[in-house]
């Protein structure tokens, strides 16, 4: 998810509440090193993973994982805390910021498969409490960004709360109400931006037309058939451990722990869920493995249009149903970014789910410069999932 900015939210400084971003990147790490090709890239990832560690403002860790051939391979540097030694590993728990978005499109996705939600119903069909200037909006625009509705992130509202209460816990109908007074940015369907309310509607239709919440949902959907024992959306503060804790790095200073600095409940569906890297591997493979839905529900996800995950993931960017398009030079993966206070994050997965990719950086808000690295190395962590 992303708070109040797309790509670069402000700073949270030190002895200052931040108004801040979340939107999605996940990861993973710790390999071998032989001298086939398949091991030398993987050698190559750990090191521009610990180059980007050593880099001025650069994040105290960095994990990947790179599940092939039925097994994982972690690649891991740096800190997971700053306080003691140890590098991040696949089952410690994290903010997963705009990840989370990947987890309601399954959501809605399996409610159309079920056919309890059309991806062509509107706002004004299933939400009708809803501002009636949203009301022609359709499922299918919020999923991929063309809605026009306004992203709440980016009101003074917003960041008139971080700044006088970050802690406290936030209900989602009060953060669209921060946008219920404005219009469409556009015409549904004729544009892309990004916005964070969109997962919030799609969130708030589903529990419309099944009378559950959307926790519930996403145990019942997602968590149980995917076995992911590490993972769950809490309003809770404290992140369960073990922990990889998130920071704010400034250049020449020493990082700001920021893992509690705000509630997560001002991300609910669209970027508070907490997890490991182990567990996201896990969920993007069943999320492009059709263990939540359908093959005829998936060729509408894997309908694509120009559009950037925040930040950008790898190579070249286009946005599907809750989920994107990286097109590399070593080839496609489809996954979701994110950024939360603290944290950077990616997961990607090939075509028919059998094998996935994360990264997880322990720090947000990286400089243009650390995030090129960053992608460069996302790019050769796909060459070395796909063993090119």
């Amino acid at each position: 998810m992303a708070l109040p900015s797309v790509r670069r939210p402000p700073r949270i400084r030190r002895g200052s509440v931040p108004a801040v971003v979340l939107i999605g990147l996940l990861a993973t790490a710790a390999g071998a090193e032989a001298k086939s090709a398949k091991e030398t890239t993987d050698r190559d990832v750990r090191r521009q993973l610990e180059r980007i560690v050593a880099a001025d403002g650069g994040p105290p860790g960095a994990i990947a994982t790179l599940f092939r051939n039925g097994r994982t391979t972690v690649l891991s540097t740096g800190r997971a805390d700053v306080r003691r030694k140890g590098a991040p590993r696949a089952r410690d728990h994290m903010r997963i910021a705009s990840v989370s978005k990947a987890f309601s499109g399954a959501v809605a996705l399996r409610l159309v498969q079920d056919g309890r939600l059309g991806l062509d119903d509107t706002i004004g069909q299933r939400r009708p409490d809803l501002p009636a200037t949203w009301a022609a909006v359709t499922v299918r625009q919020l999923l991929n960004h063309t809605s026009g509705v306004p992203d709440y992130t980016r009101t003074e509202a917003f960041q008139r709360q971080f700044q006088t209460a970050p802690h406290a816990v936030i209900r989602p109908l009060t953060l669209i109400g921060w946008v219920a007074d404005e219009p469409l940015e556009f015409a549904p369907g004729t544009r892309y931006r990004y916005s964070n309310s969109d997962n919030i509607v799609v969130a708030l239709i589903a529990e419309a037309v099944t009378g559950k919440r959307y926790e519930q949902l996403l145990r019942e959907i997602v968590f149980e058939p995917a076995k992911l024992r590490r993972t769950r959306l809490s309003t809770k503060l404290a992140v369960p451990r073990p922990t990889i804790r998130g920071y704010v790095v400034e250049p020449g200073e020493k990082p700001e722990d920021v893992t509690t600095a705000l509630s997560p409940s001002g991300a609910w569906a669209s970027g508070g869920i907490v997890s490991t890297p182990g567990d996201l591997g896990r969920f993007v493979r069943h999320d492009l493995g059709r263990t939540f839905f359908g093959a005829a529900e998936q060729r509408e996800q894997l309908r694509f249009r120009p559009g950037a995950s925040s930040p950008p993931g790898p190579g070249r960017n286009a946005a599907g149903l809750a989920l994107f398009r990286y097109q590399t030079r070593c080839g496609t993966v489809y996954g979701h970014t994110g950024s939360f206070p603290g944290y950077t994050q990616w997961i990607a997965a090939t075509r028919d789910g059998k094998r996935s990719v994360t990264t997880t950086f322990n720090a947000s808000d990286p400089s243009d410069r650390v995030l090129r690295q960053i992608r460069r190395a996302q790019e050769s962590a796909v060459c070395a999932l796909l063993g090119r």
